[in-house]
């Protein structure tokens, strides 16, 4: 049986995680106050306020929240905008502590690592054999839209070498261009 974490927050709470995007244990979802962490380490929200949205817009004109370093000695820095999807942040993550694992052997108390993009959009799809038309598809996954400049990935305790050789390994995973802060 899966254990769900689950706690409410107030409202100026909330937009100050959304703001600094803090989701290493925690994800905010936009139906009011609704936190989760399931499946592992995996994070995705529970419920939103409605089941499916439009594609998400990345903001080209204006500079985004998160570019500058604010946790961490080292980061990454997404070079253009696109999307990550749960699963790549997810696999981005592992392979950063995976990186660490191997460089300080075993001796992973004092490094740290903050995941600072939100999976909180849902994508939908249909399967192949469904003709065109009837409404959208069912949600079958999250992505987190990522702006030119904004910092992903933040990292702290370790050496710059060890620090580039994971950010070097986490950026094959969300197939987007990126570089190390």
């Amino acid at each position: 049986m899966e254990k769900h974490l689950v706690m409410y927050l107030t409202r100026k709470s909330i937009m100050l995680l959304r703001k600094y995007l803090l989701v290493t244990e925690f994800q905010v979802s936009k139906c009011r106050s609704h936190i989760v962490k399931i499946r592992r380490d995996v994070l995705y929200l529970k419920r939103t306020k409605y089941s499916k949205y439009f594609k998400c817009r990345c903001s080209r004109g204006r500079e985004p929240d998160g570019t500058q370093l604010g946790f961490g000695r080292y980061g990454t820095k997404s070079c253009r905008d696109g999307r990550l999807s749960y699963r790549a942040i997810e696999a981005a993550r592992r392979a950063t502590i995976g990186q660490f694992h191997r460089a300080m052997s075993g001796q992973f108390r004092n490094c740290k690592i903050w995941v600072r993009v939100l999976a909180d959009l849902p994508i939908t799809g249909k399967p192949a054999i469904v003709r065109m038309g009837r409404g959208k598809g069912n949600p079958t996954g999250w992505i987190a839209c990522v702006s030119t400049g904004q910092i992903p990935f933040e990292m702290d305790g370790v050496s710059l070498s060890n620090s580039r050789q994971a950010a070097r390994l986490a950026v094959h995973k969300p197939c987007s261009s990126t570089k190390f802060v």
